[in-house]
């Protein structure tokens, strides 16, 4: 019986296989690691416009890691080049693996030619979030407008990528919009791809 009952033994970790492994994570874990980063994060600025900067930094550089995991796992190394290709991936892909879900839907902005929006009713970091009167517009969706920038700009798509909070009638709580703002750079090499 030859194989039977062997473990292949790999001599460095980099020869591993990337498996998938269990992709879920307990929401109340990731909510008590969010409200350590939030609260982190709010000691050490002085107003909400630094404290959602922060939290955007913060979800760059998960944004820029993410992509580089889903692109070796699910592309073969490859990336997106156009921009509609870019953005459904976002929408539904990356979405999918972080939120367990695609996202509630994307919009093409009607006043401007270079802005995108996806909404999400109930976004998951905003979910366990109570904020405080004196904090007003505060955003926690700033942590996924940083996420969604990270994998735009590594995919070379530069955007301007902002969260905010819009009203719905018969709602208590507003849905969260993640408004992208490409680059002109974007939509001149969209044009010349045709």
């Amino acid at each position: 019986m030859i194989g039977v009952g062997k473990i292949k033994q790999y001599s460095n970790v980099l020869d591993k296989p990337l498996s998938k492994g269990k992709q879920e994570v307990s929401s109340s874990a990731f909510a008590f690691l969010f409200s350590e980063l939030v609260q982190y994060n709010q000691t050490q600025v002085d107003n909400i416009a630094e404290l959602e900067r922060r939290l955007e930094d913060a979800g760059y550089a998960v944004g820029a890691r993410v992509l580089e995991l889903l692109c070796h796992r699910d592309k073969g190394n490859r990336r997106e080049t156009r921009l509609l290709g870019i953005l459904s991936f976002v929408h539904s892909t990356v979405w999918k693996v972080l939120f367990g879900k695609v996202a509630d839907s994307l919009e093409k902005g009607t006043e401007h030619e270079d802005e995108y929006m996806i909404s999400e009713k109930e976004l998951l970091v905003n979910r366990f979030i109570s904020i405080p009167k004196d904090m007003g517009t505060f955003n926690c969706g700033a942590f996924v407008a940083g996420i969604v920038r990270g994998v735009l700009d590594g995919a070379g798509f530069p955007a301007v990528v902002t969260a905010h909070f819009v009203p719905m009638e018969g709602q208590h709580r507003p849905r969260t919009t993640i408004l992208i703002k490409f680059g002109e750079e974007v939509l001149r090499r969209e044009a010349r791809l045709g």
